[in-house]
């Protein structure tokens, strides 16, 4: 299978722009509703190769800027049971390979939550390339979706499914500028 064409694609090495980037989950609660979050605090980089599938990727999210609209679950988010962002400042990603996708890419990776990694793979599409903001800057965006189970990183693993679901989506919407 050829990978898709991405208009105006370059080689070079991209850093996330937070403030511009969203990283979101979605988890059920009590089976009948889903609770939604973000965290604020992401950084990271993007490196184009020559050809997609010689890129990469690593991500660093700051476990305690999850933000679901409710400070008291965010407190509860944080503390050992969940996140423990006490202990585990941080979640991370770093990809171990790039591959097409029908019309998009796969980007298969290590996820670290809670000091337990796992391989995880997420479903990508490059939204394009384009100018930045700033006189010469250059800009890509990228979404990306994926599944996890909370069980597999050791997340309240004393909650039970029918409280919490273990099943959490997470979704990326980041943009990320070239550097100069």
């Amino acid at each position: 299978m050829s990978a898709p064409t991405i208009p105006g694609y370059i080689t070079g090495t991209w850093d996330i722009d937070a403030t511009h980037s969203n990283i979101s989950f979605t988890v059920r609660h009590l089976g009948v509703s889903k609770v939604r979050g973000r965290f604020d605090e992401v950084s990271g980089s993007i490196t184009t190769g020559e050809r997609v599938e010689d890129s990469s990727v690593t991500a660093t999210i700051a476990a305690a800027s999850v933000d679901t609209g409710n400070a008291d679950r965010d407190t509860h988010i944080k503390a050992e049971e969940f996140l423990n962002a006490e202990k585990h400042e941080s979640l991370s990603f770093s990809s171990t390979g790039i591959r097409a996708d029908g019309e998009d890419y796969a980007i298969d990776g290590e996820l670290t939550v809670r000091g337990v990694t796992k391989q995880v793979t997420l479903a990508a599409e490059v939204g394009g390339i384009g100018d930045g903001l700033a006189e010469g800057s250059t800009v890509i965006g990228i979404s990306a979706r994926t599944e996890i189970k909370r069980s597999d990183f050791e997340v309240a693993p004393n909650v039970p499914t029918g409280v919490l679901g273990d099943k959490i989506t997470i979704e990326l919407d980041i943009e990320a500028l070239l550097r100069k």
